[in-house]
């Protein structure tokens, strides 16, 4: 066989089950490690060869052998008691270097060739010595390259790459697994997931748990029937394997059942025990009711509350059970996400990480890359840069456009702000520019203050040649030529002479007859007014049109148990529904009431996977759905009665619509 492409490898070591998965170019997909399914009981069968058989053939081992076989060897990783097989110690780190081994060396039987990357998870309460274990069983695999990452992260991760999560959310991570359970907050972040505070978690709690459970419904059932068996007879020993394995099934089934039957076939028993779901959920909620106080605790070193986090996401195999996801769902009032795949989304998680690794190790250079730095502008030709200091670059103005009749700005510093406004202060040592018009000159604000220098009848100056001539001598010139325009408009408005040359001003006002002043016009007589026209008549009123029959009002069908919204408001981004239960209260485990859009059918408001509907044992309001969990299309939210097993009773309640 030959390979198909480098490929990277992500390992979920479970408590019962463990999965791979493998990562080439952008797609991510589960290994077949077993014949009958992907995942593979985490069972190892040790031959007498010190050769290991694993999976469903060392399982098959179990009847027959059983001092050969080690199981759940996970929970022991740490104990520094022994587990014998074949009467030979082994620990657990030991035994879990010999599954890992096995799983990288069916994985390069498939695939042709080893793999580039290895990733392998671990539950994230696993403080450093059972960490250091974990790494000290890679080295014993011979796989010192192999990198680690906590169950949570791996399954942020594989969620993250299947629905858009936007950097900075926070994700609940519920993993309830075959022997253990984990509660975490992740923060997404640009590369991947960050673990916020002390993730919580219950080492001896999982699906094996609740097979005991089952198992200890179907000994009460018996009346003490297994308990006088004979454990040294094979055929016992392979009847109790099956029973368990029943068990097991039983379990799995009412996640989609109502009810299912166990056969009991032993030596001496042969027979059926029932168990419905609503007996199987009394069983577990216990210890169910200590994985949603564990995540409680979880939120709590992380220092966040319910409101923000964006989904809790559900994964493990057990946490297909409906009532997992309908307690989490009524603690913390969030989105529950549930993966396709629970078995298996911790090793597609693990692979995407192992593909991010390889990728930031191709990346990395043992060089040091060095910081661009951008290089500054030419400075001008003519600048003269200080041989102790950088030269100062300042970007060249463009010149202004030339005009004949304004002089060039001034060189100087340029006012901002208000003091753009006011004229520059003259200093004596002010020079004017040689090509400078003189006339134009006289024009500056603090130049009128040096005129007044010659009389009227002065000519004016003409400009020495020196360029240090005061700027105020063609300013008199200038002053001179205006009076000398002012005396010879007098001479020709008041006919001369030098006896009226102190009073210009009053020859030419008597030069100028006054206008006469026009008469008044006669005023206009008033018009009369015009005769006020006749009042209409008042047109009759009309009659009042009879007023609608109200519609009639619901009523509440009397001596059953039914429920009605009779209010729904918008606080921000949250439904406050205002509701009322009749014949009953509400209130968990008993009879309470769901909540469901109008986007699925009444009847499947209980139905697990059939929509969003939400459970409610509390009094008005109801708060737990936001704007943001609306579907497309729905109009209206709706509420039933539903009974302890989450069964609803059809028609027990009322519609409102939406704001």
């Amino acid at each position: 066989m030959t390979s198909n492409g480098a490929y990277h490898l992500g390992i979920d070591l479970g408590t019962t089950y463990t999965a791979a998965a493998i990562a080439r170019g952008d797609r991510v997909e589960v290994v077949g490690l077993g014949n009958r399914s992907a995942a593979i009981p985490s069972v190892i069968y040790l031959r007498p060869d010190e050769t290991i058989l694993t999976g469903e053939t060392a399982q098959r081992r179990a009847a027959t052998e059983p001092g050969r076989i080690a199981r759940e060897f996970k929970r022991r990783v740490g104990d520094p008691t022994p587990l014998l097989l074949g009467g030979s110690p082994y620990s657990a780190e030991a035994l879990t270097s010999k599954l890992l081994r096995w799983v990288v060396d069916k994985v390069a039987e498939l695939e042709g060739g080893p793999a580039g990357q290895i990733a392998v998870t671990h539950p994230a309460n696993w403080g450093p010595y059972k960490q250091d274990l974990l790494r000290q069983a890679i080295r014993m695999a011979d796989l010192p390259a192999a990198v680690t990452l906590t169950e949570p992260q791996a399954a942020a991760i594989s969620y993250a790459a299947n629905e858009r999560v936007e950097v900075g959310a926070l994700i609940a991570v519920y993993d309830l697994g075959g022997g253990t359970f984990d509660a975490a907050v992740l923060r997404k972040t640009v590369d991947g997931f960050d673990i916020l505070g002390e993730p919580e978690g219950i080492e001896r709690l999982g699906g094996i748990d609740l097979d005991e459970a089952v198992l200890a419904h179907v000994r009460r059932a018996l009346a003490g029937a297994l308990d006088g068996l004979d454990l040294d007879d094979p055929t016992t020993i392979s009847s109790l394997a099956r029973l368990r394995q029943e068990c097991v099934e039983t379990k799995e089934a009412l996640s989609t059942d109502t009810e299912a039957s166990i056969p009991v076939l032993l030596p001496s028993v042969q027979t059926e025990v029932r168990l419905t779901r609503g007996e199987f959920e009394q069983l577990i909620r216990p210890p169910l009711t200590e994985t949603v106080a564990a995540m409680r605790r979880a939120l709590g070193t992380a220092k966040v509350g319910p409101d923000e986090i964006s989904a809790v996401l559900l994964v493990g195999g057990s946490s297909r059970i409906p009532l997992v996801a309908e307690l989490v769902s009524d603690a913390f009032g969030r989105p529950i996400a549930v993966d396709a795949h629970p078995k298996h989304a911790i090793a597609l998680g693990a692979g995407h990480a192992a593909a991010l690794q390889a990728t930031r190790t191709a990346e990395t250079s043992p060089e040091e890359v060095p910081v661009a730095v951008a290089a500054p502008a030419a400075a001008p030709e003519s600048s003269s840069p200080s041989p102790t200091a950088p030269p100062v670059v300042v970007a060249p103005v463009p010149p202004r456009r030339s005009e004949p009749d304004l002089p060039p700005v001034p060189a100087g510093p340029v006012a901002t702000g208000s003091d753009a406004m006011l004229p520059a202060t003259p200093t004596p040592t002010d020079a004017a520019s040689p090509a400078s018009p003189p006339a134009l000159e006289a024009t500056a604000p603090w130049d009128r203050q040096g005129a007044g220098a010659g009389g009227p009848g002065d000519p004016p100056s003409q400009p020495e040649p020196a360029s240090g001539r005061p700027r105020w001598v063609p300013v008199a010139g200038g002053i001179a030529a205006a009076v000398v325009l002012l005396g010879g408009g007098w001479l020709v408005f008041g006919g001369g002479g030098d006896e009226d040359s102190a009073e210009p001003v009053a020859a030419i006002e008597q030069s100028v007859e006054p206008e006469p002043e026009p008469e008044p016009e006669p005023e206009p007589e008033p018009e009369p007014e015009p005769e006020p026209e006749p009042e209409p008549e008042p047109e009759p009123e009309p009659e009042p049109e009879p007023e609608p029959e109200p519609e009639p009002e619901f009523v509440v069908p009397p001596g059953v148990d039914f429920a009605t919204i009779d209010q729904i408001a918008l606080d921000g981004d949250t439904y406050v529904v205002d509701f009322t239960t009749y014949e009953f209260d509400p209130a968990l485990p008993g009879m309470h009431v769901h909540f469901f859009f109008d986007t699925i059918p009444a009847e499947q408001a209980g139905v697990p996977g059939s929509g969003p509907w939400f459970v409610y044992g509390e009094g008005s309001p109801f708060t737990g759905y936001g704007v943001g969990d609306r579907p497309a299309g729905a109009e209206q939210l709706c509420v039933l009665v539903a009974n302890p097993d989450h069964s609803v009773i059809a028609e027990s309640g009322t519609c409102w619509d939406l704001p």
